[in-house]
């Protein structure tokens, strides 16, 4: 008979597209990728191993193990759920002189002499990258559609924030 999987750990993906750029889609096919060839077959090892000493009820390896295994599972399968929903938005050259989806933006706050050099991007590239901003974030979308030069007015809960579009680049 098969388990039936709790609520909480079924994936669940909006309606909305979810859009990524091709390297972040690469990534996350490396990432399934190096789970399901080295990860999970190491810690199914020590579970078989864990399995073999006998009595499971008070084996710590075996009960750790047997929990990374669900955890290395729930990650795949959210994985490949995810790739064959993403839609890899690529570079086109009439996004060239306008901030779309996929650009690095320099942006320059003339008040506070502040510049920062972000990449609007979708939620799943955003762990690990600490210059990529969601496409969802407020300063993203007050981005949106701008060109060089353009000024753009973001609302935070402190107040007002200006910035200045210093340049936009894709990559080709």
């Amino acid at each position: 008979m098969r388990r039936k999987i709790p609520e909480s750990e079924t994936i669940k993906l909006t309606n909305r597209t979810l859009m990524i750029t091709p390297e972040g889609f690469e990534k996350l096919k490396e990432e399934l990728n190096h789970i399901w060839t080295v990860e999970r077959p190491e810690v199914t090892a020590k579970v078989s191993w864990a399995a073999s000493l006998g009595d499971r009820s008070e084996n710590a390896d075996y009960h750790y193990n047997k929990k990374r295994l669900r955890q290395l599972d729930r990650r795949i399968r959210y994985l490949r759920v995810c790739l064959d929903e993403f839609k890899v938005v690529e570079y086109h050259p009439s996004q060239e002189g306008k901030v779309m989806f996929g650009a690095w933006v320099e942006i320059e706050n003339l008040q506070k002499g502040i510049k920062k050099k972000l990449r609007i991007v979708g939620y799943e590239e955003l762990l690990g990258n600490s210059d990529y901003i969601s496409m969802d974030s407020p300063v993203a979308k007050s981005l949106m559609k701008k060109s060089v030069g353009d000024q753009v007015v973001v609302k935070t809960k402190i107040g007002d924030m200006v910035w200045r579009i210093n340049s936009i680049q894709y990559q080709k």
